[in-house]
């Protein structure tokens, strides 16, 4: 495979192996940080009692059964789920020069580790998340793009570890689309303008991977499973969460900080982007007609600031690439593969981007494929 067939994935996660908080947290933390026990051959993460999910959840790509089974052990998941030589053997094959790379056991936004009320433990699981990641990736820092957790409930602790990050070889930024829905200040807010300067300035993108808002619990519960059955329940909760992150790109994109930040890049995750030629309408819509009788506030069009500032990740879907490109933003795609998780695509790359992209230009296709993503996060190609 040449190097302008390859492609960039632009959200993949690492699932952790078992020993990621408890070898690296100090002694006396490491029966409350997350660990494995396994029962009846399941193994499970726990996390002070409270169970987070089994380590299979994470990485079911290749399983031969379906959900709601998964692979008992982290030894029945494929090795390249949580290896990082087996990962980088899999994407040579896969056509994947580089992933960016996000968590599972924290949450998509670490936001799991608000539940602890120690404040040393709760950072001490985040920068031993980020330490492992950093650690993984230097199999191929070329290749293998980490994306930083952040203790986000702290803005000076985020601050700090952001800088930390970015001399060990940090990519990107992980935040939550939604800080209000823990108590703390609107993405508008000038409370985190520590986070949007050091970002910019580093030049690392700020991500809001869906799930980063802490819902699940909410919406995946045991009565709508009852009711609805795991089919039902799982249709509903992706929809909810892809959506939901359009919800989130809505607030960032008419919240007012955007134009203080010329510079800072967003990147909403593992969202899909069906939604979007909606979301952009309905917000500049709603933005010009703000006050009745009077004009809209001055500035950007929150369409306008989208594409300066967020970009968007997509993977399954057909028919926004082959219908609803032309009223998209097309430097602002990127191309995803979800791997190892449930919906993700292993062994069926090439068909659904055949079937999606095989009608656009050669340039539209490189730039969802490759340009977009090596723009955003500095990707240097191989060599000849």
């Amino acid at each position: 495979m040449t190097a302008a067939q390859l492609i960039i994935d632009a959200d993949s996660h690492v699932t952790e192996p078992r020993d990621v908080w408890t070898s690296r947290v100090p002694a006396k933390y490491r029966d409350d940080v997350p660990h494995v026990v396994r029962t009846e051959g399941v193994d499970t993460w726990f996390l002070q009692g409270e169970r987070l999910g089994t380590m299979g959840v994470s990485a079911p790509a290749g399983w031969p059964q379906h959900p709601p089974e998964y692979p008992p052990t982290l030894e029945d998941c494929l090795p390249a789920a949580s290896e990082a030589e087996p990962r980088l053997r899999y994407m040579d094959e896969a056509g994947i020069w580089a992933q960016v790379l996000y968590p599972n056991v924290g949450g998509f936004g670490s936001e799991r580790f608000l539940a602890l009320a120690d404040r040393e433990l709760k950072l001490a699981c985040v920068t031993a998340y980020n330490n492992f990641l950093l650690e993984w990736c230097d199999a191929d820092p070329k290749r293998l793009l980490p994306v930083l957790a952040t203790p986000f409930w702290d803005i000076t602790e985020t601050v700090a570890e952001i800088e930390r990050g970015i001399d060990l070889g940090a990519r990107g930024v992980l935040f939550t689309g939604e800080p209000q829905r823990y108590g703390l200040p609107y993405l508008g807010d000038h409370h985190w303008d520590p986070l949007w300067s050091v970002a910019q300035e580093a030049g690392l993108p700020v991500h809001f991977h869906i799930g980063s808002a802490g819902e699940l619990p909410e919406i995946m519960t045991p009565e709508r499973i009852a009711a609805h059955g795991s089919a039902g329940t799982q249709a509903f909760v992706a929809t909810d969460l892809f959506l939901k992150n359009g919800v989130q790109c809505a607030d960032l994109i008419t919240c007012g900080m955007l134009p203080r930040y010329p510079d800072l890049k967003f990147v909403s995750v593992e969202s899909g982007m069906g939604w979007l030629p909606f979301m952009l309408e309905a917000a500049d819509y709603s933005w010009r007609n703000a006050l009745p009788g009077r004009k809209a506030p001055p500035g950007m069009l929150p369409s306008e600031l989208f594409a300066q500032h967020v970009f968007v990740t997509y993977w399954f879907e057909q028919i926004a690439p082959t219908h609803l490109l032309d009223v998209m933003p097309i430097d602002n795609i990127l191309f995803e593969t979800d791997f190892p998780h449930t919906t993700c695509l292993y062994e069926n790359i090439d068909e659904t981007i055949a079937h999606g992209l095989g009608h656009v230009s050669d340039e539209v296709r490189h730039k969802i494929l490759w340009g977009n993503s090596a723009r955003l996060y500095g990707i240097e190609g191989p060599g000849a």
